[in-house]
């Protein structure tokens, strides 16, 4: 499932990826109850974790009368790439780190038992493997996860929050979410690669986006486990090591009173090296309130 898990995990990814028609517009999604933190330093200071989705169909309402409290009490937005309509910028930066000569032809670079899915995926694309002659693998993986994806960024809950004109405050930029695939070893390169191309075989478009809207965490660490995530690097890399850089910011804004609204990546939140376990082992009192 990881087409509907890369929308929680990586904002700047969807701005490379191609689109595709949305077969979830107009469907009828639960009522909103997307997973809400309230976190309170030693010193009493409060902030909020909020786990969001960077791309979502028309049509799916997910603030609700907790989220928008907490927006109400909050000083300044925390997320992971401020002004993210700088499509220029994204793309430049991913230009800068996508390609490679001399690569080997695109299914070389999966298992055999993979390469059905990886033609199967391109057809969904409209591309073939000359078209990344030399594109680097992680690079290719995102591409094409475009075409499976359901969601518009343009309807992303994170660009839904800045343009509410609060003070925005970014936990890294698109040079360092880039940076962070293009220094994965070709081993997992070709694990995500790989990853994407069963999806196209194997996917439900509906599962993830549902558990996310209704905050069920427990569902969402299962869909993680069964996908990428479930490699231990790649987990690594792409969530547990980002959620460790980001604390001391984060720690920083509740610590100074600016009752921060922290919305990244839903994906950031799960399990024991997500964002609401490190902050309860670093001493704060973090508290599920929706």
């Amino acid at each position: 499932m990881i087409r509907g898990f890369l929308t929680l995990l990586a904002g700047a990814l969807w701005l490379a990826g191609c689109s595709a028609p949305d077969p979830l517009t107009d469907r009828e999604w639960p009522a909103a109850s997307p997973a809400l933190w309230e976190v309170t330093s030693p010193d009493g200071e409060r902030g909020w974790l909020f786990g969001t989705v960077h791309a979502l169909p028309d049509g799916l309402d997910w603030h609700s009368e907790a989220v928008e409290q907490a927006l109400s009490q909050s000083a300044v937005l925390v997320v992971e790439i401020a002004g993210l309509d700088d499509g220029s910028q994204a793309a430049s930066e991913f230009s800068s780190r996508s390609s490679s000569p001399g690569l080997p032809p695109l299914s070389e670079r999966v298992p055999p038992q993979d390469r059905a899915a990886l033609h199967k995926l391109l057809d969904l694309a409209n591309a073939d493997e000359g078209d990344f002659a030399t594109t680097e693998s992680w690079a290719a993986a995102l591409i094409l996860s475009g075409a499976l994806r359901s969601g518009d960024p343009a309807n992303g809950v994170d660009r839904d929050l800045e343009k509410r004109g609060m003070p925005a405050i970014g936990l890294e930029g698109y040079a360092a979410q880039y940076a962070l695939f293009d220094a994965l070893p070709e081993s997992e390169q070709s694990e995500l690669l790989s990853a994407v191309a069963r999806e196209a075989v194997h996917h439900d478009p509906v599962a993830s986006l549902e558990a996310w809207l209704t905050g069920d965490m427990k569902k969402l660490e299962k869909i993680a486990n069964e996908g990428m995530l479930g490699d231990p690097e790649l987990r690594e890399a792409l969530l547990n090591r980002r959620n460790r850089n980001w604390l001391p910011s984060i720690r920083e804004q509740i610590d100074s009173g600016a009752q921060p609204f922290i919305a990244v990546g839903a994906a950031h939140m799960l399990g024991a090296s997500g964002l609401p376990a490190l902050l309860e082992e670093a001493g704060y009192s973090v508290s599920r309130i929706q």
